[in-house]
């Protein structure tokens, strides 16, 4: 019988950081009744807003809900809505996941 070798330390082959999966779009995102929403908040002066805010080099302007759909927050209620930049959009969720990750839900 052949004598085990030692296994290195580390594997040299192992990549530094494992790739995050593709985004994929909910469903209700490309629904009617959210593709009406958003043309009609288009109209509003907070879009106009956002789009002011929005960096110089093209930064999309995303409709969010205020209250996101998954605590509670009402789909189509464009009281429930606002317009923010990619970047402040961003933000946002890194927040509310923090929130998550702190409180359980």
């Amino acid at each position: 019988m052949g004598r085990l070798k030692a296994v290195p330390g580390r594997i040299a082959s192992a990549p530094s950081k494992v790739a995050a999966a593709p985004k994929t779009v909910e469903p209700f995102y490309r629904s009617k009744g959210w593709r009406e929403l958003v043309a009609a908040r288009r109209l509003d002066a907070d879009y106009f807003a956002a789009l002011r805010r929005a960096k110089a080099k093209g930064e999309r302007v995303i409709l969010d809900h205020i209250t996101e759909r998954r605590d509670g927050g009402d789909d189509l209620d464009p009281d429930n809505t606002q317009w923010l930049t990619h970047s402040e959009h961003q933000a946002k969720t890194a927040r509310e996941r923090k929130r998550r990750a702190r409180t359980g839900l």
